[in-house]
């Protein structure tokens, strides 16, 4: 009996071991003789305030779903790690949350890491198949973490009330839903990153973060382009380029804001443009 006993927790040690060896999507994240120097910039940058403008396919929410990840978890390699970390992953509607943000946080988080998962639609079994409300993850420290999910097209009230560690935008939010998520995070002195591309054109994004016209000293901000992204075939790329057009191409490959879409003057701030009438 003792033996049977003896060679039972044997093998369950010897499973153990087995899954920790066994390398999830996030342990080779930049890890391998390809890296993305672009991507490791962002985590590396201790500011409060971070945001990456990318083309499509740059890489851009790789790391933002990755950042958030070693955060919950803390196991992040380059800041002060925290015990139940709160933050949200804010997308444009639901369903873009479903097919972008949602997607790429489960592609990276292991099983093994999540104690509970809350939907919106859609099974917790199953969750990339519906839309999810909220997932709880094992922190390091024994606490248990909260990643919650949000649309812009729910409005900003939607957005009040809660005390974060942390907001991560998944593409360019409405200003009012920014300014509100600034709240948020303001008591836990958190963070906002963002990943998007600047579809919109010259919006309020630019002239507060680009350009950073307040002087704020926690903003920081770089560009990604599709050359920036090791793992990107240059063959696919190629293909992708002779489908757009100059305003597109400035957007979609080189992150950068067109002057050719949005306000007819984007450029424009009442603060600096006005004047008092002159007799």
């Amino acid at each position: 009996m003792q033996r049977e006993v003896i060679l039972k927790r044997i093998a369950e040690i010897d499973a153990e071991l087995k899954r920790r060896r066994a390398k999830t999507k996030i342990d080779t994240y930049n890890k391998g003789a390809k890296k993305h120097k672009k991507q490791m910039a962002f985590h590396k940058c201790k500011k409060r305030n971070r945001w990456v403008f990318g083309g499509n396919r740059s890489g851009k929410t790789e790391c933002g779903a990755v950042e958030c990840l070693w955060m919950l978890r803390g196991i992040h390699p380059y800041r002060k790690n925290r015990k139940e970390v709160f933050g949200w992953a804010v997308s444009l509607s639901q369903q873009v949350q479903r097919d972008v943000a949602q997607a790429k946080i489960l592609s990276y988080l292991p099983k093994s890491w999540i104690a509970d998962i809350t939907m919106l639609s859609g099974r917790k079994d199953n969750p990339s198949g519906g839309v999810v409300d909220q997932i709880k993850i094992k922190n390091v420290f024994g606490g248990i973490s909260t990643l919650g999910f949000k649309s812009c097209d729910q409005g900003r009230e939607k957005f009040q009330g809660s005390s974060l560690d942390f907001v991560w935008f998944d593409e360019e939010p409405p200003k009012d839903v920014y300014e509100e998520c600034l709240m948020r995070v303001m008591d836990r002195r958190g963070d906002i990153f963002g990943t998007m591309t600047p579809l919109k054109g010259r919006t309020f994004i630019y002239g507060e973060i680009y350009l950073n016209r307040r002087n704020n000293p926690e903003i920081w901000h770089q560009s990604m382009t599709w050359e920036d992204n090791p793992f990107l075939s240059k063959k696919e790329a190629a293909l992708l380029e002779t489908a757009l057009d100059g305003a597109s191409l400035d957007s979609r490959k080189y992150g950068r804001f067109s002057a050719g879409a949005g306000l007819v003057y984007p450029e424009f701030d009442e603060g600096v443009h006005v004047i008092e009438p002159i007799v």
